[in-house]
């Protein structure tokens, strides 16, 4: 096994990080999660009311990147910080170090899929998503505007 190190930080691939709890490594090559079954199966609940307006899959570009490709370039997304930010984010944050700002744009910031339903479905879709085994957050909201990410 060949042994790759961050120099900079004096860290190693093969090193464990307290505030990961886990192998620097494990947490950095960590795969992504796919989502099809689980999208099927809702999409399929509500097909003939079509609550589901949008879906994007959060991958490079970011939470910023990804949702307003998703809708109108008259619309913000207003993203509200309350869900579990997996510990890997704040530790590359501070090792960088790199903006909050910067951080939502690259990253996904634990969110890998991101839905926009109509208001009045978010706790029925919730439901169902947990009822499958998911953990959904609601993250924000999307308003009348200029095509704007805020993060509040």
């Amino acid at each position: 096994m060949r042994k790759i190190c961050f120099d900079h930080a004096g860290l190693s691939a093969d090193q464990y990080i307290e505030e990961l709890g886990e192998i620097l490594g494990d947490a950095l090559l960590r795969p992504t999660r796919i989502y099809v079954k689980t999208i099927v199966a809702l999409l399929k609940k509500y097909k003939v009311k079509k609550v589901v307006k949008a879906m994007a899959h959060i991958t490079g570009g970011g939470l910023v990147g990804n949702i307003p490709r998703v809708i109108g370039p008259d619309l913000d997304i207003v993203l509200q910080k309350k869900w579990p930010i997996p510990p890997i984010f704040p530790f590359l944050q501070n090792l960088g170090p790199v903006a909050e700002e910067e951080m939502y744009r690259v990253f996904n910031m634990g969110i890998g899929y991101v839905l926009v339903v109509a208001p009045s479905f978010t706790r029925s879709i919730m439901s169902h998503l947990r009822k499958m085994g998911e953990k959904p957050y609601f993250i924000g909201k999307i308003k009348r505007g200029d095509g704007s990410v805020k993060i509040a």
